[in-house]
């Protein structure tokens, strides 16, 4: 999808819309729900602990995009920093004496990030305002200390909605994103990751 965006910014005749560059600065808050399940070494479900997490963010992001005669924009966001999902960390301990009881004990950490999020939108206009339509994927990176295994990344995408409002070259955005739940088994396939995450944030964009 980004690609094809790419193509359509810069395969369309000058004459037939505007082309616009820019940046914005914004803020909002994800909200996280997940779970962990741990399991033995024999694949038995041994334990399942859920937790909700709610993370504010700031940022900015690049955007290219062309606007046609009617008002109708397409174009594509990128925020080139990365955005905190959230983060926790515990320590685990047990009185057994068995080997699995054992591998069970110890310090365990874990924060995970949005990165490269891109977002294929477009902007539809309704009276003096407009409404926002908007595709995203980004990839979620998970940094971890945990006695056995490890957590890989993986890739999400979602849709976001929104209401937008502009004057001359500057724009304010509040939007809704709602991503894909995501799934992660750990190294040892021992232990499984499951999120959904979704976000509310305000922008404020300049265009040229």
């Amino acid at each position: 999808a980004v690609f094809t965006v790419l193509s359509m910014l810069f395969a369309v005749p000058a004459s037939a819309a505007e082309m616009n560059f820019g940046f914005s600065l914004m803020a909002g808050q994800f909200d996280t729900d997940g779970s962990e399940t741990e399991k033995t070494v024999s694949g038995v479900t041994s334990e399942k602990t859920t937790k909700s997490l709610s993370e504010t963010f700031y940022g900015g992001s690049l955007f290219a995009e062309i606007e046609a005669d009617n008002g109708i924009i397409i174009g594509l966001d990128y925020v080139p920093l990365d955005i905190k999902l959230g983060s926790g960390a515990r320590t685990d301990s047990s009185s057994g004496a068995d080997v699995a009881s054992e591998a069970d004990t110890g310090d365990r950490s874990a924060e995970a990030n949005v990165k490269d999020l891109f977002t294929v939108y477009a902007h539809y206009p309704v009276g003096p305002a407009y409404a926002i339509l908007g595709y995203m994927s980004a990839d979620v990176a998970t940094a971890e200390t945990l006695p056995t295994s490890s957590y890989g990344d993986a890739s999400i995408n979602g849709w976001q909605y929104g209401l937008g409002v502009k004057r001359d070259r500057m724009r304010f955005e509040i939007a809704y994103s709602d991503f894909d739940s995501i799934s992660l088994t750990s190294s040892a396939n021992t232990n499984k990751i499951e999120a959904d995450a979704d976000a509310l944030n305000a922008k404020l964009s300049f265009a040229f």
